[in-house]
């Protein structure tokens, strides 16, 4: 197929279906991106803040943190903007690097969940050598390896996107540049992009998961078998597993929704893509903040002392 005919420009028409009724859509997207957004920076500040937050634990929640404050940055915007006054339009370069941002930050997700089981695992079941295992340079040893591969995998992924021709339509039934809406679009072969998406999904995301579970397996299965009272350790540990479960529910719900796309309703379809990238953002801090007796109690405290300091202002005003 000739290069010539092929699209420069598409249309993100996500939730077109609802016609008259798509604006509406802008009040619970802004409502939960500001929520997001006051929520991730609240947790970020006490993290940072806070000098007895700076252990490895901590610092891989203020990462996820960062990712989760991050990502939604890259499509919430535009998609909020597209509800409101119609601006659906967006280049091929355009799209993918949007493509290239969302599915990168979206692997570190998996991947810094990965990165806190295996300090939990050091913390519970190798607690007399875990200052030295989790040094830098060991760290590092760990974490460099994982990074390569989500941005090998995600820089393959657009790259083989960007080398298809679409000579059809240039509508992506989509509200912001997700793979397989803008592979669906190709006019020749796309037998490799849908292997190679599978191959990074089982790679990144799965193999994450598996990793993580056999993490938390040996983690609850040292604790029984010990008869340690590491009731802190474990509801910590408990924390984390509430964040992977959910995260990789929708991760694979996103997934599946394309593999089985003809019998799910588009809106529905498009609505799990979104919300397995965004939900996470909202749902994390919440659970980080309320589930983490430490970082629960420097945020109580700074709300105190504020209240306190403008209780006291408003007393000298009078």
């Amino acid at each position: 197929m000739a290069n010539v005919s092929s699209h420069k420009h598409f249309i993100l028409d996500g939730f077109n279906e609802l016609g008259a009724l798509r604006p509406v859509l802008f009040v619970p997207f802004f409502f939960l991106f500001i929520l997001s957004v006051l929520a991730n920076s609240l947790l970020l500040f006490v993290i940072v803040k806070q000098r007895s937050l700076h252990s490895p634990m901590y610092i891989l929640i203020a990462i996820i943190t960062c990712v989760d404050v991050s990502l939604p940055l890259f499509f919430i915007p535009g998609m909020l903007l597209s509800f409101l006054f119609d601006w659906k339009g967006i280049s091929l370069i355009g799209c993918l690097a949007q493509m290239n941002f969302i599915h990168l930050l979206g692997a570190f997700q998996s991947t810094t969940l990965l990165l806190m089981a295996v300090d939990r695992y050091f913390a519970i079941c190798r607690p007399l050598h875990y200052k030295e295992l989790m040094a830098l340079p060991r760290f590092l040893k760990f974490t460099v390896p994982l990074i390569i591969r989500n941005v090998f995998l995600v820089l393959l992924v657009v790259i083989l996107a960007g080398r298809l021709s679409f000579c059809g339509v240039n509508v992506i039934n989509h509200c912001f540049c997700e793979h397989m809406a803008l592979v669906e679009l190709a006019c020749g072969s796309t037998g490799v992009n849908n292997l190679v998406g599978l191959l990074s999904v089982f790679l990144i995301p799965v193999s994450d998961f598996i990793m993580i579970t056999a993490s938390y397996i040996i983690i609850f299965r040292s604790v029984l078998s010990s008869g340690k009272s590491s009731v802190k350790a474990l509801h910590t540990c408990v924390t984390h597993i509430v964040v992977m479960a959910v995260t990789m529910i929708i991760i694979l719900t996103a997934f599946l929704s394309y593999r089985i796309g003809n019998h799910l309703p588009a809106p529905i379809r498009v609505f799990i893509s979104i919300m397995y990238l965004f939900f996470p953002s909202c749902f994390n801090p919440i659970i980080y903040g309320i589930r983490t007796a430490e970082i629960r109690g420097h945020i109580v405290k700074m709300l105190i002392c504020h209240h306190f300091v403008q209780t006291e202002s408003l007393r000298n005003k009078t």
